[in-house]
């Protein structure tokens, strides 16, 4: 098992290649239904009163709806499946070779491309590997979707100044579907086999005898869940102290990622002892709570994070701060990076 909050070894692209070649299913689905209801109404039952409130009376709808982005990602809508499956995955390994996360979705797109293009002629299996379905952008989705919610939040915190009654009430249900879709993100991200490329069996080199069965997936995720009879009062025991209200915002999700894809081999491990079978033993239920409580403490941070920040009124700024004129200006991707906020 990887301790603390180290990131994996660089993978080598001929190792990669291997592995990916072995057993490749792509993005998988995470946590069933159950679990992801469980980790929202935890946390938005924990949404302390200076938040938030109103969306705890949109518990039912936000709960009830917490696996439809797994649904736009149906086979039988294409573009909308290409779009948003690398959305689910956060598959470090694939871009182990990058020794800085770009601060932008499309630069980090572009960046896998370029290693595609160097492996091309000199390794194309290991080429055909990097690329943005198999890498993922688990972390882009969700910050993405944080600055949607924040918006909206100050939309809706102008209407109210304003006592535009009838058009809060509509801002408001507009940040309970941000709610929906920024919470699947975090709740995959709780998920340790959404951020590595063994999701669904183990690939490549297997010296520790893991399983290369795909089913796992669904054995820690769904059966056990299912077996132990998750609840959100469960989730909300397992819940930690409000934080994440300072700091960058796309480092904080980074890092919660990367400590939940440490735990990945630990999920393998309890495969191979049959610990994940019916109600599952005493530790794997204990990484069950573990991990479903740190997503919900993510999500509740999250959004109160939303908050605060829409309560600012960034000043107006006649010209694009990302654009042409920003010395950090990349002409590949039409855009400057994003700064770091503190």
């Amino acid at each position: 098992m990887t301790k603390g909050r180290t990131m994996p070894k660089p993978v080598g692209p001929a190792l990669l290649a291997a592995a990916c070649s072995l057993l490749w299913a792509g993005p998988a689905m995470a946590w069933g239904h159950q679990a992801h209801d469980a980790i929202d109404r935890a946390a938005l039952a924990a949404i302390p009163d200076d938040g938030p409130t109103f969306l705890r009376d949109e518990a039912d709808f936000i709960a009830t709806s917490s696996t439809i982005p797994d649904e736009w990602r149906s086979q039988s809508e294409p573009f909308g499946k290409m779009e948003e499956d690398p959305n689910h995955g956060w598959f470090r390994e694939t871009f182990a070779f990058m020794k800085v996360i770009p601060r932008s979705r499309w630069a980090f797109v572009l960046a896998l491309h370029r290693e595609n293009m160097r492996l091309a002629g000199s390794d194309p299996t290991a080429a055909s590997h990097i690329n943005v379905r198999e890498a993922g952008v688990l972390a882009y989705a969700a910050i993405e979707q944080y600055d949607h919610l924040v918006s909206d939040m100050r939309l809706l915190r102008d209407a109210r100044a304003a006592g535009k009654t009838k058009e809060a009430h509509y801002l408001e249900q507009i940040c309970a579907y941000d709610t929906i879709r920024l919470a699947h993100y975090i709740g995959d991200g709780a998920q340790p086999l959404h951020i590595t490329i063994h999701h669904d069996g183990w690939v490549g080199p297997d010296p520790q005898g893991y399983t290369r069965d795909p089913k796992i997936h669904g054995r820690f995720e769904t059966d056990l869940v299912r077996a132990m009879d998750l609840t959100a009062d469960d989730v909300r025991r397992d819940m930690a102290p409000l934080a994440h209200q300072h700091g960058d915002v796309f480092d904080l999700i980074r890092a919660y990622l990367n400590l939940s894809g440490d735990r990945m081999e630990l999920v393998y491990q309890l495969d191979r002892q049959g610990a994940l079978n019916g109600v599952g033993t005493a530790p794997a239920r204990a990484l069950v709570h573990e991990r479903v409580g740190a997503g919900a403490s993510m999500l509740r941070d999250l959004i109160c994070r939303a908050w605060a920040e829409a309560a600012e009124h960034p000043a107006r700024i006649a010209e694009d701060p990302y654009g042409p004129a920003n010395p950090a200006f990349d002409p590949q991707t039409g855009s400057a990076p994003a700064p770091v906020k503190p």
